[in-house]
């Protein structure tokens, strides 16, 4: 049972125990907890009575970001607190020396870091460690590449590392494929790079990948209770990220509907188990009320794609890998005893990067010296507290393999309630008031034409301040041209979008 906040005040640990549940791919509306002032049929839908009960019990972020629309920039901005426009991994990593993105007819992507995330002692874990928290981290890492030692986490300052490495997706969920290429597609000694490390003790069982990463993550919390250690734990199961395999356990609820898409719910619901599995194993041990726990996403969900029906996020445009909010707004609940009002629901902006100087602080730790750090100590939002515009930019100079609404190289910016974004091929941008446009299906730059400039020279501000690299144009080797970004969309050399 939940005490008031105003006597946990006294009661919670120096050092609270910190959950973070980062789910992968998970969009904004996919799960029970309403993130619109209207119902949504999308909803109701899903079957995640743990994640909405663990919404009852906290704070619901209706405009929660992810620090990028893929996997891996999000992943390291939550270890490091920085934007990806600071840190430069702004895409998704795999091997040390190669570019992963995919090709555009004009533009080519920067220098960018394809290495990843590399060790440092001003990484969140190693901070922690330091503390003496006991770190551990199951399920997805994707942190740093393969061939570096950012592929392994127990080189990034976690003392325990569950199934994660360089790889950002599994060859298969099922533990009867031993979670493997060979066994999902019955060639035996066929190794891919994505096949799950280190669960070797599941191979052969009728069980999914998301059920034995929680059994695992729960022997772990019943250790550290046992000794009598705080610990930070990274739950990130691979799900919902592909391939879309059903757990076959919970399909029956779902046979009315299209067999992807049925398969998709029981991942769902698999990673709604797995939350009420680690809450129940919290609370076995005591340790509800000295524990912060953080559910989110990494980027937004897979939508007119992948065997996902489009529009899969409405209200929100496009999804996963898209500078549209459909990209980048994600689920986010926080149960911070002591801080959070049980069912409070808050619009202050917050983004993934954020959680390093909140949980820093959270410790009683300082900053790390020398460590610019792009995210704000989100405690106040938490509390409720009504917060003054902030501004919170995307940087991903990199094409994607793949087709939809605003899945382009691209720059954007969101101050307050309004929207730019800088598309690198053109150049052109486009405008929106969030406010009242939350599908961003009005573009403001022609009307707005003052707000236009505005956001310009915000924009402008915030690429320099974190070093934002731009697209490169292949016709001259030269990084996208920005120089006449105080051209008016009116001018004889605008256009529609202003000439960059």
């Amino acid at each position: 049972m939940m005490l008031t906040g105003l006597i946990l005040t006294s009661l919670i640990a120096p050092q609270p125990n910190i959950l973070i549940i980062h789910v992968d791919d998970l969009g904004w509306q996919d799960t029970s907890v309403r993130m619109t002032s209207e119902p949504e049929n999308q909803t109701s839908v899903w079957r995640t009575p743990n994640i909405a009960k663990l919404a009852s019990e906290g704070i619901v972020c209706t405009n929660g970001y992810a620090s990028a629309p893929v996997c891996t920039p999000t992943r390291v901005s939550l270890m490091t607190g920085q934007a990806p426009a600071r840190h430069q991994t702004t895409f998704w990593t795999l091997q040390h020396d190669r570019d992963t993105s995919g090709k555009h007819p004009r533009l080519k992507p920067p220098a960018w870091n394809n290495k990843g995330l590399q060790p440092s002692a001003a990484l969140l874990p190693e901070m922690l460690r330091g503390a003496g928290y006991r770190t551990i981290h199951v399920g997805k890492a994707h942190f740093g590449a393969h061939g570096t030692a950012g592929s392994d986490p127990a080189n990034l300052g976690f003392d325990i590392n569950v199934a994660g490495h360089g790889s950002g997706a599994p060859s298969s969920y099922l533990g009867l494929h031993n979670f493997s290429h060979a066994g999902r597609a019955g060639k035996p000694n066929v190794k891919r790079v994505w096949d799950v490390p280190g669960m070797e003790e599941y191979h052969g069982r009728d069980i999914y990948l998301t059920e034995a990463l929680t059994e695992r993550a729960c022997v772990e919390i019943d250790r550290a209770a046992k000794d009598e250690t705080p610990f930070f734990m990274n739950f990130a199961p691979y799900a919902v990220h592909t391939p879309v395999m059903a757990n076959k356990r919970l399909l029956k609820p779902y046979e009315e509907m299209p067999a992807k898409e049925a398969a998709y719910a029981t991942m769902v619901e698999s990673v709604d188990n797995a939350v009420g599995n680690l809450l129940n194993r919290i609370d076995a041990h005591g340790l509800g009320d000295d524990t912060i726990v953080i559910f989110t996403s990494d980027n937004g969900g897979v939508s007119g794609r992948a065997g996902r029906p489009p529009h899969r996020n409405a209200p929100l445009q496009s999804g996963k890998s898209a500078a549209y909010e459909g990209g980048t707004r994600v689920p986010w609940i926080v149960r911070w005893p002591g801080v959070t009002t049980a069912g409070d629901r808050t619009h202050s902006p917050v983004v993934t990067h954020d959680l390093y100087p909140t949980l820093l602080s959270a410790a009683s730790l300082s900053m790390p010296k020398e460590h610019n750090v792009d995210g704000i100590d989100a405690r106040a939002i938490f509390e409720g507290t009504p917060q003054p515009e902030r501004t919170i930019g995307w940087n991903q100079p990199h094409q994607v393999n793949a087709q939809g609404p605003g899945i382009e190289p691209f720059t954007s910016l969101r101050h307050g309630q309004w929207k730019i974004i800088f598309f690198h091929d053109g150049p052109r941008v486009e405008l929106f008031d969030l406010a009242s446009d939350i599908g961003e299906e009005n573009d403001l730059s022609e009307a707005r034409p003052e707000m236009l400039a505005d956001m310009l020279v915000r924009l402008h501000a915030w690429m320099k301040q974190t070093g934002a690299q731009l697209s490169v144009d292949q016709s001259t080797g030269a990084a996208v041209d920005m120089s006449k970004s105080d051209v008016s969309p009116q001018s004889e050399q605008g256009s529609k979008a202003g000439n960059f």
